[in-house]
């Protein structure tokens, strides 16, 4: 049974990806740091007769990201979609602002990629990083947010480029905005539920996910 891993994967895209993938035949470590909501997706995974297996992960922190791809122990997938949104202008950021979206989303996907790697290596498996369309232009109100997430993308592109005599790969998923509770604290959105579902955009990832460089939702 082939396996993947999914950090952020107690709620929105990160448990819509961990269900498909899980639906199409792949055992599925959830990663996250609330047990509770980890353990709630492991539930439906288990109900619809799948595979899973909790483990507590904060990306923000080497030692708990070591420990957890050390449980893990082989991999053919691994899915970093870990993050988080603080939006408005950049006059109102604070500092623990800035180093919350910061070492979530670019420490975060840094030290999970790193851990993943022998892995990936060993399986000669793929690895997809959620960038999202403020990897591709800046927006009103997201200064820090797409700062985060140009980032990553340059982290992947570079990947990319250093990996590419190896046989595995890295994906860089970019889409648009969904209706999931990433907007729960916040009223960046109007109404979320005019947005696309993360159930949809999981299945064309999961549709499109075989090496290529990039898979793109939205533009």
């Amino acid at each position: 049974m082939p396996t993947v891993a999914i950090t952020g994967a107690g709620s929105g895209l990160g448990r819509a990806l961990a269900l498909e993938y899980a639906t199409n035949g792949y055992k599925v470590f959830l990663l996250g740091r609330n047990g509770e909501k980890l353990h709630i997706v492991q539930h439906e995974i288990l109900e619809n007769g799948g595979n899973s297996e909790v483990v507590l992960c904060d990306v923000q922190e080497y030692a708990s990201v070591s420990i957890a791809f050390q449980q893990i122990g082989e991999l053919d997938v691994f899915i970093n979609n870990a993050g988080i949104g603080i939006f408005g202008p950049v006059s109102d950021y604070t500092v623990e602002d800035i180093e919350k979206t910061l070492n979530t989303n670019i420490k975060g996907t840094i030290l999970t990629v790193k851990s993943a790697l022998p892995l990936i290596r060993e399986s000669k498996g793929r690895m997809l990083t959620i960038v999202s369309t403020a990897g591709l232009r800046g927006k009103v109100n997201e200064s820090i947010y797409c700062a985060s997430k140009f980032a990553i993308r340059g982290f992947t592109e570079s990947l990319q480029k250093e990996w590419e005599k190896e046989d595995f790969s890295i994906t860089a998923v970019y889409m648009g905005g969904m209706n999931t509770p990433f907007w729960d604290e916040t009223s960046h959105v109007d109404d979320p539920r005019k947005l696309k579902s993360p159930a949809l955009v999981a299945k064309k990832i999961y549709q499109e996910d075989d090496g290529r460089k990039e898979i793109y939702i939205d533009r």
